[in-house]
């Protein structure tokens, strides 16, 4: 059993899909053996992951504008979204990388363990249907993420109106044992703290910094 399938819970039928996944072209160009690499299964991951998104949102917030929605699907599926995603289960020191991109940090590149995660998405569903993708996907996007894209987008949205001004978020401290953390986080525009949250990772506390930031100027209740 490949580690990664201990990770996330799932032990493929077809573990070529899973190795494909995983597999980076530049690992692939320089195989002296014919090989694929995990560029279709990211092409066709990025949808599976923007319906199982959208459908979530979707039945998530039932009065939400369509604006809104799209924003918040816009941040869950983005690259930096997907690269902290991708963080969770370690993805990146299970691709199979070329020697020029194991060099040049590759498993550490946002733009490739992102692509990775997609390409991993796409081996799920094709390995066990929408349903094993959806259960694989929603983890990440609940328990706060949500909220957190919609907050922390919103606070952004309200300071790039001057585009002067810069934003910023700092970890303040954590305590607790491994399996229940709490992370403390400050929102800072400029040099000026702005909002004051906890959360069991730093995102989710992020989420309730911005949170706080918006209900003091008056945003959000």
């Amino acid at each position: 059993m490949h580690q990664l399938e201990t990770i996330i819970g799932y032990t493929f039928k077809d573990p070529t899909l899973l190795e494909t996944a995983l597999t980076h072209t530049s690992f692939a160009n320089e195989s002296k053996t014919p090989i694929h690499h995990n560029e279709r299964l990211e092409f066709l991951g990025d949808s599976v992951l923007s319906i199982v998104v959208a459908d979530h949102l979707f039945h998530q917030w039932k009065d939400r504008p369509e604006g809104e929605l799209t924003r918040a699907r816009a941040s869950l599926v983005c690259e930096s979204a997907l690269y902290e995603f991708a963080k969770e289960i370690d993805l990146g020191s299970f691709l199979r990388l070329g020697k020029g991109e194991e060099r040049g940090g590759g498993r550490h590149r946002p733009s490739v363990v992102s692509d990775a995660f997609e390409a991993l998405i796409a081996a799920l569903y094709l390995d066990g249907g929408i349903e094993v993708a959806r259960a694989f996907i929603l983890p990440f996007i609940t328990e706060g993420k949500t909220a957190e894209a919609d907050y922390k987008t919103q606070l952004q949205e309200v300071i790039q109106q001057n585009p002067e001004e810069r934003l910023r978020y700092e970890l303040e401290g954590e305590d607790g044992p491994d399996h229940d953390k709490r992370f403390s986080m400050a929102v800072y525009l400029n040099s000026n703290l702005i909002g004051r949250g906890v959360g069991h990772s730093k995102k989710a506390a992020e989420q309730a910094a911005a949170k706080e930031a918006l209900r003091l100027m008056g945003l959000v209740d």
